[in-house]
C-alpha cells in the first residue's frame, strides 16, 4: 500500500504553508497542519498511557472542534479505532462504553458515566511539550479497520460496521483526482465529524497540502462571510436553505440589474468570491436547486453513496450530467437487478456485513463477496451516468396493480418555497396523502394557499394514479431534535409516518388542492 493516503498522513508530517481553522459563532482559531500533526503525535503517547493500544476503541461523543481532530488523529497514529458519535442522538449516560466496546470514550458534555473522561483533558494533552519517544508509524493493510461507523438509515436502533482502510483510500484518491484540491483552497466542512466522510477533508488536507476549516452547521453562514471558502461541503437541506438566503438578498441594496446579475450578486455576498465549486450528497438534490446554483455562477456536483459502500458515483468538472449522481468511481462497479435494485461491488469493500444488527439484517444487505444491495432504485445511461429514482422500500403499489416511484412527486412538492420537506405516503392503496414540513412557523392562511396552490401544480404535472389527495401540514417542523430528520437532513420517513398516522389516514384537517 506504497500509495495509501493513510499510511502517508501516519508515517510523514504534512508539508509547511496550509492551515486547518476551528470556527465558532465566538471566533476562529488557525494553525499549521504541521502543528496539527505534531499535536496528534503528542496525543497518541498520551493515549498510549491510557491503555490505548492497536484495535482498541476511542469513542468521541462531542460536536465538531479542535480535540474531535485530535484524538481522530491520533486514534489513527496508534492503530486505534475511532468511533463517532452525534451529541443530536447520543449521550454518555446510554451505556454507550458497553455496548460499542469502548476504551475509552471521549465528551464534550459532564463525563458521568464509568470509562468517560472530559474533553477539555485533550488540548491539554496535545499542547504539553513531552520528550518521550513517539510510537513507531502504524503501517496499514487496505483490510484494516480505521473507524467504526453507527448507520440505522431512518428509523430504528443504529447498526454498526467497521470501515476499512482500503475504501477510505480509495475514495480519497479517486476525490483528489477528480477535483485536484491544492494549496489554493480551503474546504468547508460543518457536517458532524462522527460522519466519517467529514473527516476526509483534513485527512487530503494532510496528504496534499490545502487548508480545512472545520464549523458547526449553525456557524455555517457566519464561517462563508469570514473565510471565503474555495469549495463547501453540505447536504441538498443547506443549500436549499442557501438558496431561499440569496433569493432574499436578489433586489436588495447593492444588487441591480437583470435576474441573473442579481442572482450572481447575492450569492457571492453569501459565499464570497473564491467559490471553485459545491459538493453535494448524501440525499437527493432537487433538479430546481441544482440549476439555480448553477446558473449562480456556483457549480454544485452531486454524488452518491452510502455507510456500507463509501462514495459510489461523483459528478465533477468534465463530466457532469445535470439529474445524474455521476459517473462510477475507480475501483468501484454498479451492477443493476432485474428491478432496477443497484448493487455496488468495490476493490476494497467498506467492510462484509455489520457487525451489530438485527437477525438477518446483514445477510439482506451484504453478498458474501461484499457486494451491498443498496435497495435504490435506478439506471445507467449510455455514457455511464447513474439516475437514482428512489427507495425501493418506497415504491408503492396500488391496488390497481400499479407501482408509484414517490421521489418525484416529493421533489416537486419542494418546489415551492414554502415547503421545506415533503414526504408522500399511501394509506390504503389507493390514493396517496403527503406529509409536508412547511418552510417557516407558524403557517397562516397565506402559506396554506401556497402550498394548496403547489399541491394543484404537482397534481397537474404527474398522471391520473400519481395525484396526491391531501396535504398534512407538519408542526412543529421537521428537525434532528425533534428525530423526524437524520443528522444530515433526511427525512425519518417511518418515524414521520408514526407522528403523522393518524392524519394521514382520516385527512382531517389536511389541505387540498385549489381548483379553478
Amino acid at each position: 500500500m506504497s500509495d495509501s493516503v493513510i499510511n502517508h498522513i501516519v508515517s510523514r508530517a504534512p508539508a509547511p504553508g496550509s492551515h486547518i481553522s476551528f470556527f465558532r459563532l465566538g471566533g476562529i482559531r488557525t494553525m499549521e497542519l504541521t502543528e496539527l500533526h505534531v499535536r496528534a503525535g503528542r496525543l497518541a503517547v498520551w493515549l498510549r498511557d491510557l491503555g490505548i493500544d492497536r484495535g482498541d476503541r476511542v469513542g468521541i461523543l462531542a460536536a465538531n472542534r479542535l480535540e474531535w481532530v485530535l484524538l481522530d488523529l491520533a486514534a489513527i497514529r496508534l492503530g486505534a479505532v475511532t468511533v463517532g458519535f452525534d451529541p443530536a442522538k447520543f449521550d454518555t449516560d446510554t451505556g454507550l462504553r458497553e455496548r460499542y466496546r469502548l476504551g475509552v470514550l471521549f465528551t464534550d458534555g459532564p463525563p458521568r458515566a464509568p470509562g468517560s473522561r472530559a474533553l477539555a483533558e485533550v488540548d491539554a494533552a496535545a499542547g504539553a511539550p513531552d520528550e518521550r519517544r513517539l510510537p513507531e508509524p502504524i503501517v496499514y493493510s487496505p483490510d484494516d479497520v480505521l473507524s467504526l461507523k453507527l448507520t440505522s438509515g431512518s428509523t430504528g436502533e443504529p447498526k454498526t460496521l467497521t470501515a476499512s482502510v482500503g475504501s477510505v483510500d480509495d475514495d480519497l484518491r479517486a476525490v483528489q483526482e477528480m477535483f485536484g484540491h491544492g494549496g489554493a483552497d480551503n474546504l468547508l466542512v460543518f457536517l458532524p465529524l462522527s460522519v466519517l466522510q467529514q473527516r476526509y477533508w483534513t485527512y487530503s488536507a494532510l496528504r496534499w497540502g490545502h487548508d480545512v476549516t472545520i464549523s458547526t452547521y449553525e456557524a455555517a453562514f457566519p464561517a462563508l462571510r469570514r473565510i471565503r471558502p474555495t469549495v463547501v461541503m453540505g447536504v441538498p437541506g443547506f443549500f436549499e436553505t442557501a438558496r431561499k438566503h440569496i433569493e432574499a438578498r436578489m433586489g436588495g441594496a447593492g444588487l441591480v440589474g437583470d435576474e441573473a446579475t442579481a442572482r450572481r450578486g447575492a450569492a457571492r455576498q453569501l459565499f464570497g468570491d473564491r467559490i471553485r465549486y459545491l459538493w453535494t450528497g448524501s440525499a437527493p438534490a432537487s433538479t430546481g436547486t441544482l440549476a439555480f446554483f448553477e446558473e449562480a455562477g456556483l457549480p454544485i456536483f452531486e454524488g452518491y453513496g452510502l455507510n456500507e459502500t463509501c462514495i459510489v458515483t461523483k459528478n465533477h468538472p468534465g463530466a457532469h450530467r445535470r439529474g445524474s449522481v455521476g459517473r462510477v468511481l475507480p475501483g468501484k462497479r454498479v451492477l443493476l437487478d432485474a428491478e432496477g435494485v443497484i448493487h455496488v461491488q468495490a476493490e476494497h469493500p467498506v467492510c462484509r456485513g455489520y457487525e451489530q444488527a438485527p437477525p438477518g439484517v446483514s445477510e439482506r444487505v451484504f453478498a458474501a463477496d461484499g457486494t451491498v444491495r443498496t435497495n435504490d432504485i435506478g439506471h445507467l445511461d449510455e455514457d455511464g451516468f447513474l439516475f437514482v429514482h428512489g427507495r425501493a422500500d418506497d415504491v408503492i403499489v396500488l391496488d390497481n396493480g400499479r407501482k408509484i416511484v414517490v421521489r418525484p412527486l416529493e421533489e416537486h412538492m419542494k418546489s415551492s418555497p414554502v415547503i421545506e420537506e415533503c414526504v408522500v405516503f399511501c394509506p390504503t392503496q389507493t390514493h396517496l396523502v403527503a406529509v409536508v414540513s412547511p418552510a417557516a412557523d407558524p403557517v397562516g392562511p397565506a402559506e396554506e394557499r401556497a402550498i394548496a396552490e403547489q399541491l394543484a401544480c404537482t397534481n397537474a404535472a404527474f398522471g391520473q394514479d400519481e395525484q396526491i389527495r391531501a396535504v398534512v401540514v407538519a408542526s412543529p417542523r421537521f428537525s434532528v431534535e425533534n428525530g423526524l430528520l437524520t443528522s444530515q437532513l433526511k427525512a425519518r420517513r417511518g418515524r414521520i409516518l408514526d407522528a403523522y398516522r393518524s392524519r394521514i389516514h382520516d385527512n382531517q384537517g389536511s389541505i387540498h388542492a385549489v381548483r379553478d
